[in-house]
C-alpha cells in the first residue's frame, strides 16, 4: 500500500509571523536626522531662553511705568478737586475788595442814595460774574407755570395774569449751564376774581 501523505498537525504547522508594532527609533547618534532636528530645536530654545531676562526686564519696567502713571493721575485728580474753586475765588476777590470799599464809603456817606449806588455797582459785578460762570436766572413772572423749574407756594386771583401763569416770584430760580440749580418759588394766578370765586 502506498503511504498516504498526512497533513501536519496544527502543532507542527509553522507559525505565521506576527505583526509587529512600529516603534519610533530612539534619538541617538545612530540617527543623524533626529540629531539635526533636535539640535536646531535646542538652539531655538537657547535663543529664547537668552531673550527671557530682557523680556522680563521690559515687563517689569512697563509695570513700574504704569504704576507711576496711575499714581500721578490719582494725585492730579486729588489736586484738581482740592483747588477746583481756585479760579472762582480769584474772580470773586475784586468784588469783595469793592464791597469793602463801599462799606467804608457808606460809613462816611451823608445820604442813602450814594450808599445805594455803591451797592448797585457791587451787585452788578456779582451778576456779571455769575452770568459768565454759566448761571442763568429763570424768568417766571407772567409765564405759564412750569413744575420742572418752579415751585408753587400759593394761588391768587388776578385780572391781568391768566390762570395757570406765574403771578409773582417769591424767590429767584437759577439754571447752571441749562441744568436746574434751584427752583423758583412762585405764586400762581387763579385768573379773574369772579372766575376764581365761581370755582370755589
Amino acid at each position: 500500500m502506498s503511504e498516504e501523505k498526512k497533513e501536519p498537525s496544527k502543532e507542527q504547522q509553522p507559525s505565521k509571523p506576527q505583526a509587529q508594532t512600529h516603534e519610533e527609533p530612539a534619538i541617538t547618534g545612530e540617527h543623524p536626522e533626529y540629531v539635526t532636528v533636535s539640535a536646531a530645536h535646542l538652539k531655538s530654545l537657547e535663543e529664547q531662553a537668552a531673550k527671557a531676562p530682557e523680556a522680563q526686564d521690559k515687563l517689569i519696567r512697563t509695570l513700574a511705568e504704569w504704576d507711576n502713571f496711575r499714581k500721578r493721575i490719582a494725585k492730579e485728580k486729588e489736586e484738581s478737586i482740592r483747588f477746583a474753586n481756585e479760579g472762582l475765588l480769584e474772580t470773586l476777590l475784586p468784588i469783595v475788595d469793592n464791597f469793602e470799599l463801599g462799606m467804608q464809603a457808606a460809613a462816611n456817606a451823608q445820604d442813602a442814595k450814594s450808599i445805594a449806588i455803591g451797592l448797585q455797582m457791587v451787585l452788578g459785578q456779582i451778576q456779571n460774574f455769575l452770568r459768565d460762570s454759566g448761571l442763568e436766572v429763570i424768568d417766571s413772572v407772567g409765564k405759564p407755570f412750569d413744575p420742572h423749574r418752579q415751585e408753587a407756594i400759593g394761588h391768587q386771583p388776578s385780572d391781568k395774569i391768566p390762570e395757570g401763569s406765574v403771578l409773582s416770584q417769591n424767590r429767584k430760580g437759577y439754571l447752571l449751564k441749562g441744568k436746574l440749580l434751584r427752583a423758583a418759588t412762585v405764586t400762581v394766578s387763579q385768573g379773574k376774581a369772579d372766575k376764581a370765586k365761581a370755582g370755589k
